[in-house]
């Protein structure tokens, strides 16, 4: 085995695993989001998902709460 995990109890994993779906869902959903609306330029579009891929978390969080605003639904 290349490596141990840690011994943690149930209520810890359960708190990791809710933590990666949440982090992995607002990303994924932002980067959806982002590429559906119309930004006026795809430069922006493109800046947006950029924004959401390479920052984890907070880039999308920054989409959800000033990108959406700025886009509309195709």
């Amino acid at each position: 085995m290349l490596f141990a995990l840690p011994q943690l109890s149930t209520l810890q994993w359960t708190g990791i695993l809710v933590g990666a779906a949440l982090f992995v869902g607002i990303s994924c959903y932002s980067i959806y989001d982002a590429l559906r609306r119309d930004f006026g330029s795809t430069n922006a579009k493109l800046a947006w998902v950029q924004l959401a891929v390479l920052v984890p978390f907070f880039g999308g969080l920054a989409y959800l709460f000033f990108g959406r605003k700025r886009g509309r639904i195709l």
